[in-house]
């Protein structure tokens, strides 16, 4: 079966899924790319809509967050039967043992113990930095391969914890800085830094440098400045970019600069206060990303 992508020896787009070795292959190289892969179909064939609809079967999907995956059966704590009714005391204190036991056989490991209090904590975080599901999930992915790895054992849960929402936000392109995630989680900066540097080296992640670009929507809505603004800030940094006068600078403050630059084109200034109020950087950050831009770029703007 033929499969879109793109082979990394001969650049052929060509690619074969072969289903009973389980391989991807190039056609045109015959490079092996990929092997053990699984079939999520299902097991099963159908031929018409109604034989299909007898052989599908339903359930809940996997989640990463919970420490189970969520594919363990639960007993509820409502004390009744299936009729509503409520159940005789002696039922109930059998019921109250087999939870007890219940939730000891579930977290008996110590890696499901870790399990439980990460990812308690991974979802405070990312709740309260108000980020979506689907980046929770990718996460908790994250987090469970480190813990495979044995990459958690001697460091604190939390500054793992925050050092993966922080990988996860930078590979999606979520303008998340590590001030926000620090604050959120209430691990110092340092930590986080050290502890994502750490697994960004062991599991070998490849995270792309983050574009100034992506902070210009959120520090303009909170400076509230308008649509141009936003655009001609954006404009500068793509500008700086390409000559490459930003490369080793810090995005937020890059993205503070053009965005204080722009707002005094268009006369609608801010303060270098504000703007590094709302970027979390110093306002000396500000004036030198300003300088070496107005300088590098060519603009004629005093500010």
């Amino acid at each position: 079966m033929s499969t879109t992508g793109k082979c990394p020896e001969c650049g052929g787009k060509k690619l074969i899924r072969d289903y009973e070795k389980g391989e991807l292959l190039c056609s045109q190289c015959g490079l092996i790319i990929a092997e053990n892969i699984h079939d999520a179909g299902p097991e099963w064939r159908a031929f018409d809509a109604e034989q299909k609809e007898k052989r599908a079967r339903g359930g809940a999907p996997i989640k990463y967050m919970r420490p189970n995956k969520g594919l363990v059966t639960e007993i509820d704590q409502y004390n009744r039967d299936i009729r509503g009714g409520k159940i005789s005391p002696k039922k109930q204190a059998q019921l109250y043992r087999i939870r007890k036991w219940h939730k000891r056989v579930s977290i008996a490991t110590s890696m499901e113990r870790n399990l439980v209090i990460a990812l308690a904590e991974l979802d405070r975080v990312a709740s309260s930095l108000g980020l979506p599901e689907n980046i929770k999930e990718s996460a908790a992915l994250l987090y469970r391969k480190a813990v495979k790895a044995e990459l958690i054992r001697g460091r604190l849960i939390e500054s793992v914890v925050a050092a993966v929402i922080y990988a996860i936000c930078r590979m999606r392109g979520i303008p998340r800085t590590l001030d926000e995630i620090s604050k959120a989680s209430g691990i110092e900066k340092k930590e986080i830094g050290r502890a994502y540097r750490f697994l960004k080296n062991e599991l070998e992640m490849d995270v792309p440098l983050t574009d100034p670009s992506q902070y210009v929507p959120k520090f303009s809505t909170a400076l509230k400045l308008g649509g141009q603004v936003q655009e001609e800030a954006i404009k500068l940094i793509k500008k700086s970019l390409k000559k490459g006068l930003i490369s080793g600078r810090g995005p937020t403050g890059v993205a503070a600069a053009a965005l204080y630059i722009a707002s005094a084109m268009y006369g609608e200034k801010r303060t270098q206060k504000e703007v590094a109020d709302v970027a979390g950087v110093t306002e000396v950050t500000i004036r030198n990303r300003y300088r070496e831009l107005k300088k590098e770029l060519g603009l004629k703007i005093n500010l």
